[in-house]
């Protein structure tokens, strides 16, 4: 067969598995938020009380029997429940998050303001925890059993504790008492590190232990020796080889990862008194809120399904094998 033919045909079956891939993750994603906004709005129904309260300022309110059957109607809570499903789906689907009950502004516009402190944090404690990660994998694989004995034992510690204890013994130690360090988040760079410190460490130990037994496992591979057998220096096996190995569980679990720290985020914003999605979202369910929580639920929910396709697209590049081609 012409080269030109054989050419043509691979490069018909990458593209094909590429659209394949693409159109895999959009339905996956429109299957994930659909999933998060009915679990949503059955969820937050079931919680006692009455939405139109939350719409007229809360129960401590005395709003009339008037003006809560007028906010029923206005916003729908009089229709069966099956209609106010399907209706919030509409809306959804042309993008109308519609206006937050308590702070009486579109949702659109309060997630516009309360995105980027949530991302700064997101992204930062996942920078900082891979860091914590590799190095602390290199050191203990290059320590002998002592050094691996150690760094497991601190892997393990660090990632089973609560983020609310972390984040209340490093508040005691560098703010209380040594007073390095902000007890809330600030503005400034100082009022970053104990949020991010308390979402990142406990990642890093997760993130740790994974890395560190893949490092070990391509630190004595076949291609290692080969390597060594070249005359490859350890230092070069370990950049040129073992660490690109050992970073792909890591890839893989980076959306899981960026998932988890939008949850933490929850009680770190909280306990450090940051604006951000987390602790609006906490608000939102106090106040039956329920434009805001579904809001914050589908932003949050979006934000995991692109960094999971990034991730797996990442791991692809890294890792060719997994291609298909």
């Amino acid at each position: 067969m012409h080269p030109r033919t054989l050419a043509g045909g691979r490069s018909a079956r990458i593209a094909g598995t590429a659209a394949r891939w693409v159109l895999g993750k959009i339905g996956g994603g429109l299957f994930v938020l659909w999933a998060v906004a009915t679990a949503i709005f059955f969820g937050i129904r079931m919680i006692p009380g009455d939405p139109a309260e939350a719409i007229m300022g809360g129960p401590g309110s005395q709003a009339s029997a008037e003006a809560l059957a007028q906010a029923r109607a206005d916003y729908g809570l009089d229709e069966p429940l099956y209609v106010q499903y399907f209706g919030q789906l509409w809306r959804l689907a042309t993008g109308d998050l519609g206006t937050s009950y308590s702070l009486k502004l579109p949702v659109a516009e309060v997630l516009g303001e309360l995105v980027p402190p949530t991302l700064v944090l997101a992204v930062l404690a996942l920078a900082v925890a891979w860091a914590l990660a590799l190095v602390v994998a290199v050191l203990s694989t290059r320590s002998g059993r002592l050094g691996t004995a150690l760094a497991s034992g601190l892997e393990i510690v660090s990632a089973a504790v609560p983020h609310f204890w972390l984040a209340s013994v490093l508040i005691m130690l560098f703010a209380t008492a040594l007073g390095w360090l902000p007890p809330v988040s600030t503005n400034s760079p100082a009022g970053l590190v104990l949020p991010v410190a308390t979402l990142a460490l406990p990642l890093a130990g997760f993130l740790g232990q994974v890395m560190r037994d893949t490092l070990d496992a391509a630190h004595r591979s076949p291609f290692a020796l080969s390597a060594r057998a070249r005359g490859e220096s350890e230092t070069g096996v370990l950049l040129r080889h073992s660490l690109r190995h050992a970073a792909l569980p890591g890839i893989a679990l980076s959306g899981w990862a960026f998932g988890s720290l939008l949850s933490g985020a929850v009680v770190v914003e909280s306990i450090f008194a940051r604006p951000g999605l987390g602790r609006s979202l906490l608000s939102a369910v106090t106040a039956r809120d329920i434009p805001m929580v579904t809001g914050v639920a589908l932003l949050s929910a979006a934000a995991y399904v692109v960094i999971m396709a990034f991730s797996d697209l990442a791991e692809r590049l890294a890792d060719p094998r997994m291609g298909g081609s």
